[in-house]
């Protein structure tokens, strides 16, 4: 297994949008360089490929990474992945999406896979032997939350550097669980020099990670008390677990807010207000239901007189027409829909979880 490709820390983004035209040009590429590629690939000539893939994938995107790496049905799997950056996860899916069928040569995934071969695995880490068997992981689950944190030790660690170490953890992480279960489950991770006094070994990750995602399996949402940053009082309420990675082609986000007439000192709604609030949300929410491969309602708060409801979508679909169609009902106030990309969904980041 070979890993291509890496992040370069000074890179400026290139335009975020023209995303369609370089997908759809290296699936023209890929189909025209398909004989090369098999040949490449059949010669083991992991050099060839790279000079030949590197540059039709960064010219998708130059901070996406790359692997060939065994598939799980077909021979081969090319992974371009964006490697937990959370701005790039919807370009690496878009890229997926327009990808050939698999056949038996090769398939395609926009992260990596876990391997059931994972703990068979070695490899070559600054001139030391990493074996995946000798991995240990000190975790914690703590108790009504969706996270697992991870410590992560192996003996080579203590020769490596800080950043190896990392790397290597993370990469090792991936393989055993799968690149998106990781951003799901897993919280904190650290690559210690000593081994935690209770750590176990790696094999046991997916058993305890499956176990923590049993308590979440049904739709929960979580009612949070706060503060603006003015000092005002708010009330949120947010779907429970919220994470990009679930909804990864959900990078347009609508914001829908609602002023309120009737409302307490502290500015939250009371009354006729509150009723209709309600209401707008379960015809909302009907929507939503209708248009669920294509939007996602997160959250929404309420404040000094105004409510704001988040709704993440496929921009391809109809989520912001439903959503101005909606408000036009509205009759508490002069009511706002705006639309913009949010790839990290920084907008509700203060919900995710």
């Amino acid at each position: 297994m070979r890993l291509f490709g890496r992040k370069d820390a000074d890179h400026e983004d290139s335009e975020p949008r023209g995303d369609e035209i370089s997908i759809s040009t290296f699936w023209t590429w890929w189909e025209e360089n398909r004989p090369r590629l098999d040949s490449l690939v059949a010669e083991g000539d992991a050099g060839g490929l790279e000079d030949l893939l590197a540059p039709a994938v960064a010219a998708v995107h130059p901070d996406l990474v790359w692997e060939v790496a065994p598939g799980r049905n077909a021979m081969h799997t090319l992974v371009v992945t964006a490697a937990g950056d959370a701005e790039l996860r919807p370009l690496a899916h878009r890229w997926a999406k327009g990808a050939p069928p698999a056949d038996l040569l090769w398939e395609f995934h926009p992260s990596r896979q876990a391997n059931p071969q994972a703990l068979e695995l070695t490899l070559d880490v600054g001139g030391f032997e990493f074996a995946l068997d000798k991995l240990m992981l000190g975790l914690r689950a703590p108790r009504d939350t969706p996270r697992v944190d991870v410590a992560a030790y192996h003996p080579i660690f203590g020769e490596l550097d800080e950043d190896s170490r990392m790397d290597t953890a993370l990469l090792a992480l991936d393989w055993l669980l799968g690149e998106d279960d990781v951003a799901r489950w897993v919280g904190e991770i650290t690559a210690v020099t000593f081994e935690p006094i209770d750590a176990v070994p790696a094999v046991h990750l997916p058993a305890v990670v499956a176990d923590v995602a049993s308590g979440f399996e049904e739709e929960q949402w979580i009612l949070l008390e706060g503060q603006t940053a003015a000092g005002a009082p708010l009330v949120a309420t947010a779907r429970y677990p919220l994470r990009p990675v679930d909804y990864p082609l959900f990078d347009q986000h609508i914001a829908i807010t609602l002023p309120y007439a009737h409302r307490d000192e502290a500015g939250l709604p009371i009354g006729e207000s509150l009723a209709a609030l309600r209401d707008f949300e379960e015809r909302l929410a009907a929507r939503m239901l209708k248009l669920r491969d294509d939007a996602v309602l997160a959250a929404h708060l309420s404040t000094e007189g105004q409510r704001t409801i988040h709704v993440y979508a496929d921009p391809t679909g109809d989520a912001a027409i439903h959503a101005k169609e909606l408000i036009v009902s509205w009759e508490e106030g002069e009511p706002r829909v705006d639309v913009g990309t949010d790839a990290g969904w920084t907008a509700v980041a203060p919900f995710l979880s």
